[in-house]
This record gives C-alpha cells, sequence and structure tokens, in this order.
C-alpha cells in the first residue's frame, strides 16, 4: 500500500487503483481525477495521509474504470445495542424530551386558534442554546436513537433546531444569528398544521396535485411568521427557503447559491439529515452513517457544501453511536465525535479482537485520535450481522 501526504495531492491527479482516507474510507474511484472539493475535505477534516495500491496515471493515457476492490468484512456476533442502554432516563434526556414537549404545547395552542406569540418560541430557543451547551453529545445520541415516537413535529423541530445551531455555531456566526436560526428551525414546518390532515397523515403516496399542497408549506409558514407572529425577517427568511436548492431547483422561488439566506441553508441540511435518520419504524445504527453518506454524495445540488462539510465536522462520518469495526477486527460504538477529525472519534470496546463480548461495567474507552495504529474500517449493523465467529 502506497502512502501519500495529502500536502502532495494536486488538483486532476488521477491513480490506477482506488484512493482512501482513514483506511477504508474511499476518497477518489480508480481513474477519476482528483477535484478540488477531495482536496478540501482532506483540508477540512485534517486528514494527513491517503493510501492506495495504484501509481499516478498521466491523463493523457487511454484508461478504462476498474471496479473498487471489495473487502469483505469479517462475520461476528455484534452484542445488541439501542439507545436507551446508554443516556435515557438520565438527566440530559429529560432537559431534551422537556424541549420537546414545551414546543409540542405551543403547537397545540396554535392548532387550537389560541394566539401563539412569538416570545414563545424566542424563550424555547434560548432553552434550547443554554442546555446544547451543557449536552451537545447526548444531543445528538437522542437525535439518532428516536426513542420519542409520538410529538412528531415538534420532535422533528427541536432535533432541526438543535442540528442547525451547532452547524451556526461551528461557522462562528453572530449570536444574535444563531438565535434566528433556531427559532427558524423551531418554526420552520409550522406551515404544515394549516394542511389537510388527509394529506400530512396520509399512509403511502401522494398524488401530483397533493405533492403541490405540501411544497405550499413554506408560503403558509411564512405567512405565520409574518401576519400572525410578527416574527423578524431572518426567521421568514428560513421559513420561505428552507426548500429552496443550491442549484436552483427547489421551491417556492428557485432561488440559487448564496441567494438562499445562510439560515435556509443550514435548515436544509439538519432538516434533511433530520428525516432521513427518522423515517424509519424502527432504528438501525447505520442511520446516521447511511445518511451522512447521502448528504456527500450529493455534490452541490440541493445542498451549500461548505455547510456540508460543516456539518459533518460535527456529526462525523461516523455519528454518535454508529457500531463500528475497528482495523484490528473489534467492535465498538462511537461515543464522541472530534469537530477537526471527524473520521477518527472516540469509541467504547463492545467486542475484543477474540470475539469476546466487553463486560458493560468495564467501559474500556479508545481515542482515535491519540491512538493513530487504530481506524475504523466500516460501520455494521448488528442486526444484519451472521452468527458465525471469525
Amino acid at each position: 500500500m502506497n502512502v501519500i501526504n495529502t500536502s502532495d495531492l494536486r488538483l486532476g491527479q488521477i491513480f490506477s487503483e482506488p484512493v482512501y482516507m482513514e483506511g477504508n474510507n474511499l476518497l477518489v474511484a480508480a481513474f477519476v481525477p482528483l477535484r478540488q472539493k477531495d482536496i478540501n475535505i482532506l483540508t477540512a477534516w485534517n486528514i494527513e495521509t491517503v493510501s492506495t495500491m495504484g501509481f499516478t496515471v498521466d491523463p493523457e493515457e487511454e484508461t478504462q474504470n476498474t471496479e473498487v476492490e471489495d473487502i469483505s468484512p469479517q462475520n461476528k456476533e455484534i452484542p445488541k445495542f439501542t439507545i436507551s442502554d446508554v443516556q435515557q432516563n438520565s438527566n440530559p434526556y429529560r432537559v431534551y424530551k422537556n424541549l420537546i414537549d414545551k414546543l409540542d404545547n405551543a403547537f397545540n395552542l396554535f392548532k387550537s386558534g389560541d394566539d401563539l406569540e412569538m416570545r414563545t418560541i424566542d424563550n424555547i430557543s434560548l432553552q434550547l442554546l443554554q442546555d446544547l451547551r451543557e449536552y451537545p453529545d447526548s444531543f445528538i445520541g437522542f437525535i439518532l436513537g428516536g426513542e420519542i415516537s409520538s410529538q412528531a413535529l415538534a420532535k422533528s423541530s427541536v432535533n432541526t433546531a438543535i442540528l442547525s445551531a451547532l452547524i451556526a455555531q461551528e461557522l462562528k456566526l453572530p449570536n444574535h444569528k444563531i438565535h434566528y436560526i433556531v427559532a427558524g428551525a423551531l418554526l420552520h414546518d409550522i406551515g404544515m398544521l394549516r394542511l389537510s390532515r388527509g394529506i400530512t397523515e396520509k399512509k403511502g403516496g401522494l398524488s401530483d396535485a397533493e405533492r403541490e399542497q405540501i411544497k405550499s408549506h413554506p408560503l403558509y409558514t411564512s405567512k405565520i411568521v409574518t401576519k400572525e407572529l410578527y416574527g423578524p425577517r431572518e426567521v421568514n427568511l428560513i421559513a420561505l427557503q428552507h426548500h429552496e436548492r443550491w442549484d436552483g431547483q427547489g421551491y417556492p422561488d428557485k432561488l440559487t447559491g448564496q441567494a438562499i439566506d445562510i439560515g435556509a441553508r443550514i435548515v436544509s441540511v439538519a432538516d434533511a439529515f433530520e428525516a432521513m435518520v427518522s423515517k424509519k419504524s424502527y432504528r438501525s445504527s447505520l442511520a446516521g452513517y447511511q445518511a451522512i453518506k447521502n448528504l456527500l454524495a450529493d455534490n452541490a445540488r440541493r445542498f451549500d457544501p461548505a455547510v456540508i462539510i460543516t456539518f459533518t465536522k460535527i456529526i462525523g462520518i461516523y455519528p454518535i453511536n454508529s457500531i463500528v469495526r475497528l482495523n484490528n477486527g473489534s467492535i465498538a460504538r462511537v461515543t464522541s465525535i472530534h469537530a477537526h477529525a471527524p473520521m477518527r472519534p472516540v469509541v467504547q470496546l463492545l467486542m475484543d479482537i477474540k470475539g469476546s463480548v466487553v463486560d458493560p461495567e468495564n467501559k474500556i474507552s479508545i481515542n482515535l485520535l491519540d491512538d493513530k495504529s487504530l481506524f475504523i474500517k466500516e460501520a455494521v449493523d448488528p442486526t444484519e450481522q451472521s452468527s458465525q465467529n471469525v
């Protein structure tokens, strides 16, 4: 395996075999020119080297694509794991649930026809930001764990607001802007309450006419924010633009690129991630990993690429609670993320290199940023693993 310093890579460089970063994580396929965004990712994530079995290819040479090497995972019986085993019933969970209860009460007040005031949303926003400072990792774990099955709109809105706040903070936006973004995230789907329940709660596919009605919810949200809550312009822009796309194919106004408000661009990414990890009636430890892969594959179509890179710094390539296999064959659960090195999180060992289950009382934590001999080889789903041991 050839190891190459990131500083030696150049735009348009081509290799005869796939190039990997941090073990078995594909950076670029064989005979595919290295793009600026590939180099940007390596720089943003502080990845100093990449590896390949191949060699540099002259772009003038006639080449053919080859398939990426298929490295089959070892089969081991992995212990079952749920978020409840770790964090539920803790104080952070009660704080998180309280935020959802407060927003749900506000939405119910609005649905009943009573006046909802903007200061109610502002108070929840301020409380969320205060709680988030204390329990960032726990809150991310709850979002990925999805233990709350009711209060769907309030839960989704709080989750989106938490993720949006983390992105805005990582981008070092001013505090007043972060507050507007959190408020906008809490309210971004309130317009759905003005649509027929026959559409919003429909099981199965929607007709074209029904889809058009769903697409009208940003307009309803904007009207609620401006005409009923008398909210600020910054919150209204998020309400109106969170379904615009970077490539101009969004709605309602087909805005493009940076013409879309930064708050709306942030909420768009957070909302999409939340939807991807929440859409199943059951939870897989791969949900967060697959959602991140989907976002990284967007290729500047729907989302602002800079926001995506920032988001991966916060969530990691392997989000909190992901079950992963290390390069030595051991199995671990991701417990914490390093924003400056999202591929090298802190993990808790679940199964050692001999295939023996680690006693939950004997928590063994490994900081992959400190131990450079270890790296994550792949994410795994315990429910899909064979019971055959190596």
